[in-house]
């Protein structure tokens, strides 16, 4: 799969425009909105570097939307997409270890109870079982620093997909 020419993506419709996002991320609405808005875009990369500066500018109502739009670490495989599946490693069996994946559904709604929102993070290829000790740890953070951190780590992982798109 490979993006659209970013001229034709600056040209779509609204509904058009959040769907064409897909591939980089999972666009809530208050992100697709405010991206649309922002028309036109030079180059993905700015529209990524414009995403992450308006997603950092939101109110945390909306920036929870922003989060909460990324499907959970260790989800079902029917539950993400096909970045995702990749990204977390389902299409290697071996690492669906069934402690990690209870731990890390544990781990999930732990988080969403005390923050509020979804845990975010750069898999990166990395295995579940290295996820779990940075999940605890970030636990502990301040609502508001776990935000912060949980849009940046989003577009990391946006902008690794455009490299691998655009490879």
């Amino acid at each position: 799969m490979s993006v659209r020419a970013i001229a034709s993506l600056n040209e779509l419709t609204s509904v058009e425009f959040a769907q064409a996002l897909r591939p980089l991320f999972e666009a809530a609405e208050p992100l697709a909105n405010a991206l649309y808005s922002a028309r036109p875009f030079a180059s993905y990369e700015e529209l990524i570097d414009r995403a992450e500066a308006l997603a950092n500018a939101m109110s945390p109502d909306d920036q929870v939307a922003v989060l909460s739009a990324h499907p959970r670490i260790g989800a079902s495989p029917a539950e993400i997409s096909a970045f995702s599946y990749r990204e977390q490693g389902y299409a290697n069996e071996a690492t669906a270890d069934g402690r990690e994946l209870e731990r890390l559904a544990a781990l999930n709604r732990e988080y969403e109870k005390r923050l509020g929102f979804r845990f975010v993070v750069f898999v990166n290829k990395r295995p579940r079982a290295e996820l779990i000790p940075v999940f605890e740890a970030r636990l502990h953070n301040a609502r508001e620093q776990e935000l912060r951190t949980g849009l940046h780590e989003m577009f990391l992982i946006a902008r690794d997909r455009l490299t691998n798109l655009s490879a």
